[in-house]
């Protein structure tokens, strides 16, 4: 029997973004089959300057998943070509496993996320839609240099976490090798080199967002 594809129409993309949205701000992100990395480590015994920090720095983490999730949606929108599309659809499931493990870590910490969630995930969006009609190239270009940048933030954030919480070292390692994994799929599918200025202002807006989640 030949299985017939359903074609969505303009309102089912509205409907399903609009879901996805919602989702990655105030309900429950539908992860992959992966496990948590922090499950089967033992909570540890934190001092109150180390439970902020922690929570502090997740909090960030969870933040920067949320613009993922918008970057990787508008993109997969506006993609031109089908296999591109798959891949920045899958890259979104996988940030999806990121959102869950950051969260569980922020209420483990007694801490909350974001309160600018639906600013990170619009204005994501918007970029990643804008770099998608840019053209596929240039929208995995967008793609390598942003996980790029993310794996720094983590190295640094890895670098910065207090030595006796173990889980949220365990969840930003995953992600880590996530991140890198996504840099890699974006290059070796055609992503161009972005120029240096386009650079230099996405690692400004990114100190921008990091520095807001930290305190809000």
């Amino acid at each position: 029997m030949q299985t017939i594809q359903r074609q969505y129409t303009p309102l089912d993309q509205i409907i399903h973004q609009l879901d996805t949205a919602l989702r990655t701000i105030a309900g429950k992100p539908i992860p992959t089959e992966r496990p948590d990395p922090a499950e089967s480590i033992e909570e540890a015994e934190l001092s109150a300057a180390e439970k902020q920090l922690s929570g502090n720095l997740m909090r960030v983490n969870h933040a920067g998943e949320v613009s993922a999730q918008g970057l990787y949606q508008g993109q997969a929108l506006t993609a031109k070509l089908p296999e591109v599309r798959d891949a920045m659809e899958r890259a979104a499931q996988e940030e999806n496993d990121h959102l869950v493990w950051c969260e569980n870590r922020i209420n483990a910490l007694d801490t909350h996320k974001s309160w600018l969630g639906p600013f990170w995930y619009f204005g994501s969006f918007t970029i990643g839609s804008l770099a998608g009609l840019a053209g596929d190239k240039w929208s995995l270009g967008f793609v390598a240099e942003t996980e790029r940048q993310v794996v720094k933030h983590l190295d640094e954030h890895l670098q910065s976490l207090p030595e006796a919480d173990k889980k949220s070292r365990a969840v930003l390692e995953q992600m880590k090798e996530d991140e890198a994994h996504h840099a890699t799929v974006a290059l070796e599918a055609g992503a161009a080199e972005l120029p240096e200025p386009v650079k230099q202002i996405m690692g400004l807006t990114s100190k921008i967002m990091t520095t807001l989640a930290f305190r809000l």
